[in-house]
Parts: C-alpha cells; structure tokens; sequence
C-alpha cells in the first residue's frame, strides 16, 4: 500500500495550497463567515469552473473528474489549513457521496453534473435532535401514499442546509427501528412543506441548520436506493466523509501547529523567545507527533478506500477518532502557547480551536468512533 503522493497528487496539493493562500486567507474567511449563507458565492463559483474541485470525486460520466480519495485528501488537508468557507464538504464529500453510492443512473445523471459544475448545493439531513449519528438516531417518518411518500420529522446539524438547494433526507417506514425501515429522499430544498432554519453555532466558519418536514410530499423517484434500503447507503457514503473530515482535521491541526511555532519564534519573554524555553519545546514537539500521527492515519484509510479495502469502516472511524482529539488538542495547546491573546478576536486561533471542536463532534466524536471501532472488530 503506497501512503504518499504521487507527482499529479502533489501538484494537485501545491495548486490549492497557493490558490487557497490568497483566496481563503484570514480576512477572507472573516468577511465570509459573516454572511447569510456563509462562503462567497463568486469563490465557490470559480473553485466549480476554473480548478473543478467540486467535480473532482464524481465520474467523468456525470461530468465530473473521476479522481479518487487520494485527490480528495490532498485537498481537504489543504481546506482545513486555511479554514475555507464553502459547501464543499456538505455538497461533495456528504451529499454527491450518497447519490454515489445508491444513486440511479438516471438520478445522477440529473443531478450530479450540477454539483460538479458547482452549480448547485447540497446537504445530508441525516442527523436529529436526539444528537445520534446511528441508524436508530433517524426518528423522521416516510409513509406511503397513493406511488407517493409523505415525510414528517425534524432534522438539524445540517452543513449548509439553509441555503442548499437539494436535500438529502433520511427517513424511516413507521415502525420500524435501527437499520430497518431506513430510506434516503432526494427532496429539493424549496418543496413544499419545507422550513430551514439557521442555527447559530461555535464555528462561524462551517453553517448549519434545521429542517423541518411538515407533510412534504415527494414522488417515489425521489428513493436514492430501495425504500428500506438506505442505511448501507447512508453508511457507505458516510464512511468515506469521515475519512475527507479526518484529512481536514489534520489540515487545521498542521497549520495550529505551524501558527504556534511561528509565535514562539518572536513572542519576547524574560529577553529570549518563548520558544527556547524548554516547556515550550515540549508543548511543540507533541503537537507535532500528533499531527504526523493523524496523517498517517488519515493517509492509511484513504489508501484502503483507493483500494476497496472490506475494513474502511473501522479505518475510517479511526481516523476519525485520532484526528479528532489531535486536531483538538493542537488547537488547545496553541491558544495556550499564545497566553492571553490566543483568546482574542484579533488573532486565528481561536477560529481553529472552533472548527476543531465543531469538527469533533460532527458525524460522531471519538467515543462514538471508537465504540463503534469495537463493535466492528467483535468486542
């Protein structure tokens, strides 16, 4: 199994490192996160038709690249370095993943060019109040009506659902519980019935919202997969996030680890650089074990997607576990290294210590990911 880049990947990774240095630098994800819909449209736009990152995972059939996970790591890492604001996650590595993985070939070959092209947006609305990222934690309800299905429920925790143009719903049959009776509704984001919300969350830099479904009729062409079929598709898809949130995490964990060190260097105390003293050195150098750590863990289960490897649920939920108490703990100890003013408005930490902890939490944190680790492997 090859864990590094080749020369495209690497060119790949170099191309978003620059572009994302000028176009997603502090001020630019400052400005974006402040608005309604929380990236800059004319950005997402440019990153759709000029770099095609937004095509880069979905078939060339489908208009897009047919790149691999590889690909998707080597951008991710660079997206979580430099906190860019954008669907990208919810439209590509959540949403365009479950039309992959269950979609028809007539459903894809509608909707997924638009999401190549960037389009249009998506989102999963996948997870529920109960705060679950399990299969018995889908509570909505899908009935059958007259060739229609009929859906009701409260979703929330959803990227970007409030200004998405497609929906993603998971649903059950009455009834039914855990993985049994599950299906997932392509439903548009403006059908009727449909009320999103926004919700105000620790990270600014990643938007999420609620969807209520009161009534929301949709024809039974809007299955992606069989009606009761769709937990191995949501769990297909979803086991291939984790692995693109993993690879971000350890972006955001780098560059923690990158700020802090650049900070010790000219932080003036006592008449020497803090990072001289050997507390600091220590603080340091564990971040960077952290780091190296999580990209080869990241690295290892992206190479085992590329390869269909049987055992990608428990590499991805390991990923997911690691990098998350790294990316965690980096952002912590830079906010610590940079005492009082890592608290601050004014300097970047404290925006990574938020999208490490909102990052932490989403689709599982790491109890949740080793509990399943366990379960998978037979404890």
């Amino acid at each position: 199994m090859n864990l590094s880049f080749n020369e495209e990947q690497e060119a790949l990774r170099e191309s978003a490192r620059s572009f994302l240095a000028e176009h997603s630098s502090s001020e630019n994800v400052r400005k974006a996160m402040e608005t309604e819909l929380g990236y800059d449209p004319e950005l997402w736009k440019r990153i759709g038709t000029e770099l095609g990152w937004s095509a880069a995972v979905i078939p060339e059939e489908y208009g897009g690249l047919g790149l691999g996970p590889i690909e998707l790591v080597a951008l991710m890492e660079e997206m979580g370095a430099s906190l860019l604001c954008s669907p990208f996650f919810s439209s590509i590595c959540l949403a365009s993943g479950v039309l992959l993985a269950g979609g028809t070939h007539a459903q894809k070959a509608e909707l997924l060019p638009a999401l190549a092209s960037a389009e249009t947006t998506a989102a999963l609305a996948h997870a529920e109040k109960n705060g679950r990222w399990d299969a018995a934690g889908i509570e909505a309800i899908a009935r059958a009506e007259g060739g229609d299905f009929v859906l009701n429920g409260t979703k929330t925790y959803v990227l970007d659902g409030a200004s998405a143009d497609l929906l993603l719903v998971a649903a059950r049959r009455e009834g039914t519980k855990d993985e049994e009776g599950v299906s997932v509704f392509a439903v548009p984001a403006d059908a009727s019935g449909v009320e999103r919300r926004s919700l105000p969350t620790v990270d600014q830099t990643r938007h999420q919202a609620e969807i209520v479904l009161r009534g929301v009729r949709v024809p039974s062409t809007s299955l992606v997969g069989g009606e009761g079929e769709g937990w191995p598709i949501l769990s297909s898809a979803i086991d291939a996030a984790l692995v693109a949130l993993a690879a971000e995490q350890v972006g955001g964990a780098s560059r923690c680890l990158d700020i802090t060190v650049a900070y010790a260097k000219e932080r003036v105390q006592f008449g020497r650089p803090i990072g001289s003293f050997q507390a600091i050195k220590h603080k340091c150098a564990d971040m960077m074990v952290l780091v190296e750590s999580a990209r080869s863990a990241v690295y290892y289960a992206a190479a085992a997607q590329a390869e269909g490897d049987p055992e990608l649920s428990t590499l991805a939920s390991l990923a997911k576990a690691y990098c998350s108490d790294a990316y965690f703990r980096c952002a912590a100890e830079s906010i610590q290294i940079h005492g009082g003013v890592g608290f601050t408005w004014e300097y970047d930490v404290h925006l990574y210590f938020k999208r490490a902890k909102s990052s932490e939490t989403l689709l599982g944190d790491a109890q949740f990911h080793r509990e399943r680790i366990a379960r998978l492997i037979g404890l």
